[in-house]
């Protein structure tokens, strides 16, 4: 039996997935976080939430790395971690640091920071060669300004440089619409997580072609790829995933083209230890392009597509990687061919007043339904925070899942109010 330190995850099904990932590889965890209330809240009404059924729960500053170190020092000499892990994006490299203070399995610190900063990740990813759109990073408006004229071009894509699920990720064809989205961005110095925020802005150029993502897992300098699943996105002007299938329906060379394109991301970034990864790309008319690398599991439900589909479980690969161990990534018969979900995206504010999903969970081929209760306050999404719900779907035969849930989710828009 290992015992792992997880430190902070968000709050949704990868909160539910990694506690019990540790306990079925017989394993045992310390949950470290810097406000408990935060997952007491987002608990379903009347359970305790799995992170919350650790063998211990600390209470720590988790924003202030450099007081956090020793800290967890002094833990450690008590407990004895044998790994450490975090689901969510802004602890990934306070755990890379961690791994690197007590000597336990994991990438490179490094390597982890890189990634995690978009600004830096274009960087890394440029010197080494590796395809990307054009790109500028800035702080000061003149300067924002005439490198969007001048080195990106319009239309092109905003982003900050260190948020997650979409948020600020805007499309912007023009001066104006720059202008705005760059207050918008100037208006938001804090993230969710209480941590300041950088002030730099990405402008990147506007890819065409469809967004994949590469599923991997990265042990003992080797990348495995697991395999690639599609992205449908909505919500102009900004960028909001309304729904995935895996395996994606590509053709041999696009799967290969996305693969290796992913493949060297990571190696340029030395994410080839301890890592799973979920990398971006965009399989344009001019080849494969990188939009971003996430070094951790998939959100969204993909890693439960995966699982579905091939029986591999990346969110306990996540953990036996974080332990030193070879991942189990040998595939099954599960019965399905593809596996799909599709989000329920709201484009309006109000007060829900109804949404039903009409027993669809008792259909063939469905796999999950879950929707918002009525009279929950919504607004129009404008980033992957703000779903109403989502239905998954597989289908033994082929490629069909995502079809399938279309035909789900058009059911479930027909009864939809918001008032």
């Amino acid at each position: 039996m290992a015992h792992l330190l997880v430190v902070e995850s968000w709050v949704g099904s990868m909160s539910r997935l990694l506690p019990r990932s540790i306990r079925e590889g017989g394993h045992e965890f310390t949950f470290l976080t810097r406000d408990l209330h935060h997952y007491l809240r987002s608990a379903p009404e009347g359970t305790a939430h799995p992170l919350l059924g650790a063998r211990n729960v600390i209470t720590a500053e988790t924003n202030d790395v450099d007081a956090l170190l020793p800290e967890v020092e002094r833990l450690h000499a008590a407990l004895r971690f044998d790994g450490v892990v975090t689901s969510c994006d802004y602890y990934l490299p306070t755990v890379a640091r961690i791994a690197e203070r007590l000597q336990l399995p994991g990438p490179r610190a490094e390597s982890v920071e890189n990634a995690c900063r978009k600004d830096t990740t274009r960087r890394v990813l440029a010197e080494a060669g590796v395809p990307g759109p054009r790109f500028a990073v800035h702080q000061e408006w003149h300067d924002i300004a005439r490198a969007a004229r001048e080195e990106v071009g319009y239309p092109l894509v905003v982003k900050p440089v260190d948020l997650c699920a979409g948020m600020f990720v805007r499309r912007v064809d023009d001066e104006a619409q720059l202008a705005a989205a760059v207050e918008a961005l100037e208006g938001f110095p804090v993230n969710a997580r209480g941590q300041r925020r950088s002030p730099s802005v990405l402008l990147e150029e506007m890819l065409d072609g469809l967004e994949v993502s590469v599923e991997t897992v990265s042990h003992a300098g080797t990348v495995h790829v697991v395999g690639v699943t599609d992205k449908s996105v909505g919500g102009a002007p900004a960028f909001i995933e309304t729904g995935h299938m895996f395996p994606a329906a590509l053709t041999g060379g696009e799967t290969e083209a996305a693969e290796q394109t992913a493949s060297a991301a990571l190696k340029a970034l030395g994410l080839v230890d301890g890592v799973v990864a979920h990398t971006e790309i965009k399989l344009t008319s001019a080849g494969p392009r990188v939009v971003e690398v996430n070094p951790r599991p998939a959100g969204n439900r993909i890693t439960e597509l995966v699982r579905h589909v091939t029986g591999i479980d990346l969110a306990a690969a996540f953990v036996e990687v974080a332990l030193g161990h070879a991942p189990d990534l040998r595939r099954g018969d599960t019965g399905l061919r593809s596996a799909a979900i599709g989000f329920l995206v709201p484009d309006r504010t109000g007060t829900l007043e109804a949404l039903d999903g009409g027993g669809m969970r008792d259909e063939p081929g469905v796999l999950e339904v879950q929707l918002s209760e009525p009279g929950r306050q919504v607004k129009a999404a404008g980033s992957n925070n703000e779903y109403l719900g989502h239905v998954m779907a597989g289908d033994p035969a082929g490629a069909g899942a995502r079809d399938r849930v279309e035909s789900l989710l058009d059911r479930v828009r027909s009864g939809l109010v918001i008032r």
